[in-house]
């Protein structure tokens, strides 16, 4: 595995978003940054007609004039112009480029496993914070062993940061915090690990979010004693939140770590918090069933509806 920052793009306004904030990501972490397009070639007589893309309702990544396009036409000029534009913009970045034949969903999970975070771009919905995430992102995301991250087509680099002086978002402002939502029943290094380490390179505050469900009981009736029953256990699995990060505390010492322990729904308790977030990163257990593989029901509701980048991490 090589340690990249890859980026899926066609030349579309949401896979153009996601370069620059693959761009933006592998300055903080100091990788290089892989611009990756895929053509899939249809056979006569359909043509080359995108597959991916606006055309489509999909997200990123069409094949639009592929092999075999005259002079620099196609993928050739979109992967130079693209990989151009983000030298410009951000000078510094080491940048490559390259371009794949194939099934777009098998070639984004094949390359996703050579790098260290795959970017995939995702239309916003229209007058609503959130994405419009096709069958091919909700692929990458369920197959992929490696973390994917979704962006807004509508993202820029202030979004993720504090107001500034004049009280408008601010690139120059710190970073708002980085938001992990986290299952202490099974926690994951790999999980925990990537959020701590994207809270440290943007030296911003790491909010941590533990739900759980008060146990089934007879007390319905009993409003006193559900509310006490509710505060027990409350305690103990904010105590056992407590407990699964001291070890995380001690490695990542410089970052300022926020706990909170709710009684609820995590998935709503997840997208309220990233509302003033600048990522939210957030679990799927990779699951090895006949039926496939599923993303879960907490990753789609924050892939369907979050309004900041979302990083899925997969973990056993």
């Amino acid at each position: 595995m090589f340690r990249t920052v890859t980026v899926g793009i066609d030349g579309s306004r949401e896979s153009l978003a996601a370069a620059d904030w693959a761009a933006r990501e592998a300055r903080l972490r100091a990788l290089p940054l892989r611009l990756v397009n895929v053509w899939e070639p249809v056979p006569e007589p359909m043509g080359r007609e995108p597959v991916l893309g606006p055309a489509t309702g999909a997200d990123g990544l069409d094949g639009r004039a592929g092999p075999g396009a005259s002079g620099e036409t196609g993928v050739g000029r979109v992967l130079r112009e693209a990989a151009d534009g983000i030298r410009l913009r951000h000078p510094g970045v080491d940048v490559s480029v390259a371009q794949l034949t194939g099934r777009a969903s098998e070639e984004l999970v094949r390359v996703a496993h050579e790098g260290e975070l795959l970017v995939l771009g995702s239309r916003g919905l229209s007058g609503l914070a959130g994405f419009l995430l096709g069958s091919v992102g909700l692929h990458v995301v369920a197959h992929t062993e490696r973390p994917v991250v979704l962006v807004r087509a509508e993202e820029r680099a202030e979004d993720e940061h504090a107001p500034g002086a004049t009280g408008a978002p601010s690139a120059l402002a710190p970073f708002r915090p980085v938001v992990l939502g986290l299952d202490t029943v099974q926690p994951d290094h790999t999980l925990i690990g990537f959020a701590f380490e994207a809270a440290e390179v943007r030296g911003t505050p790491l909010r941590i979010l533990h739900d759980w469900r008060p146990p089934h009981s007879g007390l319905r009736e009993r409003p006193g004693l559900e509310a006490d029953l509710d505060a027990d256990v409350g305690e103990v699995e904010a105590g056992t939140l407590h407990e699964v990060l001291v070890p995380w505390r001690r490695e990542f010492p410089g970052v300022d770590v926020v706990e909170e322990s709710r009684r609820g729904k995590a998935a709503e308790h997840l997208l309220e918090a990233s509302r003033d977030a600048s990522l939210v990163v957030v679990g799927r257990r990779v699951r090895h069933a006949p039926v496939g593989a599923h993303v879960g029901p907490v990753v789609h509701a924050l892939l369907h509806h979050a309004g900041v980048p979302v990083v899925v991490v997969a973990h056993e």
